[in-house]
C-alpha cells in the first residue's frame, strides 16, 4: 500500500524525501547557472570559477586600488562627516558656520562685549538650525552612506582573491600580465559572500557625482578613484546583480538552493550630530570665555582679600580629588575651589578680625534699636555655625568618612559596573547640593552684616549718632581706629560676597 501511495504522490510531483527534493532544486540550480548571462564565470560540473571571473576581480582592483590608500580609515574620521555635512551647505549658511566657530567667537570677544556677542551666536545658531530641514539631513545623510559604501567596497581584498587564480601576481603591480586559472568553488565561496555584501551596498543608481566630489574635498583636491571608470565598475555590477549570478554560484557551490542573501546597509544619520556639534562649539566658546573672565575677576577678588594667604583649606572636598571623578566624566567636586574660599574666609577674617568687630559693636555698643542688633548678631552667628559645618562635611569625604571610602570604592568599578557609576554620580549630586547650600547661605548671612556694618559706617560718620550712642566709648576698644577698622571689614565683605557670587548666581547667557 505505501508502494502504491508514493507512486501516486510521484505522479503529482508529491515526495516527502527532503535529499530528493533538494537534488531537484540543486539540479534547477545547474539549470539557471547554464542560462544565465554570466555563466562563463563558472564552471557547472567541476565547481570551479573560472579564470575569466578573475579577469573581473582584477579589471575592478586596477580601478579601485588608489582608492584602497586614499580611503583608509575614512569610516572612523570625524572630518570626513564634518566636510559631508558642509558640502551642503550654500554661501550664507557657510558664512553663519565661520561666524560661530570657536576661534571666530575667540576674535570678536575682543571687541565685542560677551553680552552682545552671546545674543548674536544664539541668533545664528537659531538661523542654523532652521536651515537644517528634514531635506537637507537626508541628503547629507544619504551621501554619507554612500561614501560608507564606497570605502567597503575600496577595503574589499581584491588582491586576496586574485592570488587564488594566479599566485605570481603582486599587489598593485598592473604592468603584470596575470594568467588566472580556474579555481575551486569552495575555496572562493566565503569570499564571494563577501564580495556580495560590499556590492550590494554600491547602489549605481546614486548620485556618485556628488558623493566622490565630497571626497576630493575630503582628500584636498585629489580624486579617489576616475569617475568615467567607477561609472564602468557601476555598470558591471548593476547588470551581474540583475543577473543574480553571485548568489547562483554561492547556493551551487555549497549545495544550499535554500540560500538568501540578506543585505545589510549602511545607515548612518549624521546630520543632527553635526548640527549638535556646531552648538556645542559654539556654546563652548562662549562658556570658556565667559570663565577665563570670571576666573580672572575672581582672581583680583581673591588676591584682595586674602593677599598672598594659601586657600587651600578644605582636606578633602577640594580640586586635587575631584581629578579622580571628573577624568572618568562625572562631576566632580564642582564647588571644591568656593569652599576653599569660603572656609579660609571663615577661618580668617570672620573668626579673628569680624569677630572681634562684633563683639566690640554687639556687646559693647549701646544700641538705639536693639532688633536691628539683633538682627546682625543672629547672622555672625550662623556664619560662625557654618565654619563647623563645613568641616563635618569635608570629613566624610576623607577614606573613613562616610561617603569617601565608599565613593572610591565605587569608582574603580564604575567603567564596568552600572550600578556603581549611578552610585557615584547620585553621591556626587548630593555633595555639590550640599556645598552650594553653603555659599548660599554664606553669602546671605554675610549680606546681612555688611548691611548693618555699612549703616553703622555711616551712623559714625555722622555729628549725631541714629543707631549707637557710645562711639566715643568703642573707639577705646579698638586698637586699630575703628572707622578705618569698620570699612575694611565692609569691604573685605563685600569683595568676598562677589566671589561666592560667581559661583552661586546662574550663569551669563
Amino acid at each position: 500500500m505505501a508502494g502504491f501511495l508514493d507512486k501516486l504522490f510521484s505522479l503529482f510531483g508529491v515526495n516527502d524525501d527532503p535529499e530528493a527534493g533538494k537534488k531537484k532544486l540543486v539540479k534547477q540550480l545547474a539549470k539557471d547557472l547554464s542560462g544565465n548571462r554570466f555563466a562563463r564565470y563558472y564552471r557547472i560540473k567541476s565547481q570551479e570559477m573560472d579564470g575569466s571571473f578573475g579577469k573581473f576581480f582584477f579589471e575592478v582592483y586596477k580601478i579601485i586600488s588608489p582608492a584602497q590608500i586614499l580611503m583608509q580609515n575614512a569610516a572612523k574620521s570625524a572630518q570626513l562627516k564634518q566636510v559631508t555635512a558642509e558640502a551642503f551647505l550654500d554661501k550664507n549658511l557657510l558664512e553663519i558656520r565661520r561666524r560661530t566657530d570657536a576661534e571666530t567667537i575667540e576674535a570678536d570677544a575682543k571687541t565685542i562685549q560677551i553680552k552682545a556677542l552671546a545674543a548674536r551666536v544664539k541668533q545664528d545658531l537659531a538661523a542654523f538650525s532652521a536651515a537644517f530641514d528634514s531635506e537637507r539631513c537626508a541628503a547629507i545623510d544619504r551621501c554619507y552612506n554612500l561614501i560608507l559604501a564606497f570605502g567597503a567596497f575600496s577595503a574589499f581584498d581584491f588582491f586576496f582573491v586574485l592570488k587564488k587564480f594566479d599566485a605570481n601576481i603582486t599587489e598593485r603591480n598592473f604592468t603584470y600580465q596575470p594568467k588566472f586559472s580556474p579555481v575551486r568553488g569552495e575555496y572562493l565561496s566565503e569570499d564571494l559572500k563577501d564580495f556580495l555584501d560590499v556590492s550590494f551596498a554600491v547602489d549605481p543608481d546614486q548620485d556618485w557625482k556628488n558623493a566622490f566630489r565630497v571626497l576630493k574635498i575630503y582628500k584636498n583636491g585629489v580624486d579617489v578613484v576616475a569617475i568615467d571608470q567607477w561609472n564602468r565598475v557601476l555598470g558591471q555590477l548593476r547588470e551581474i546583480r540583475k543577473s543574480g549570478m553571485l548568489e547562483l554560484m554561492i547556493r551551487h557551490i555549497d549545495g544550499n538552493p535554500s540560500w538568501q542573501y540578506k543585505p545589510r546597509l549602511s545607515d548612518e544619520h549624521i546630520a543632527e550630530a553635526y548640527l549638535e556639534g556646531r552648538r556645542n562649539e559654539a556654546k563652548g566658546a562662549i562658556d570658556k570665555i565667559i570663565n577665563v573672565r570670571q576666573n580672572a575677576q575672581i582672581d583680583v577678588l581673591a588676591k584682595t582679600v586674602f593677599a598672598d594667604a594659601d586657600v587651600d583649606r578644605m582636606k578633602y572636598y577640594n580640586e586635587k580629588n575631584s581629578a579622580l571623578y571628573t577624568k572618568k566624566n562625572f562631576d566632580g567636586f564642582v564647588y571644591a575651589r568656593a569652599l576653599n574660599y569660603l572656609r579660609a574666609f571663615l577661618m580668617d577674617h570672620v573668626k579673628k578680625n569680624i569677630r572681634e568687630l562684633c563683639d566690640i559693636l554687639l556687646v559693647r555698643g549701646q544700641w538705639t534699636a536693639p532688633a536691628l542688633a539683633q538682627q546682625m548678631s543672629e547672622s555672625f552667628h550662623s556664619i560662625m555655625g557654618i565654619s563647623d559645618e563645613l568641616v563635618a562635611f569635608d570629613d566624610t569625604f576623607s577614606d573613613d568618612g562616610e561617603k569617601g571610602g565608599r565613593l572610591k570604592a565605587a569608582i574603580v568599578k564604575a567603567d564596568r559596573d552600572k550600578s556603581q557609576a549611578r552610585y557615584v554620580t547620585v553621591i556626587l549630586k548630593s555633595a555639590n547640593e550640599e556645598a552650594e547650600g553653603f555659599i548660599i547661605r554664606a553669602a546671605q548671612f554675610l549680606i546681612t552684616v555688611g548691611k548693618n556694618l555699612k549703616g553703622l559706617i555711616e551712623d559714625y560718620q555722622k555729628s549725631r549718632h541714629e543707631l549707637i550712642m557710645n562711639w566715643k566709648e568703642l573707639e577705646g576698644a579698638s586698637e586699630i581706629p575703628l572707622g578705618q577698622r569698620m570699612t575694611g571689614t565692609y569691604k573685605n565683605i563685600y569683595y568676598f560676597v562677589q566671589i561666592m557670587q560667581f559661583f552661586a548666581k546662574p550663569r551669563e547667557e
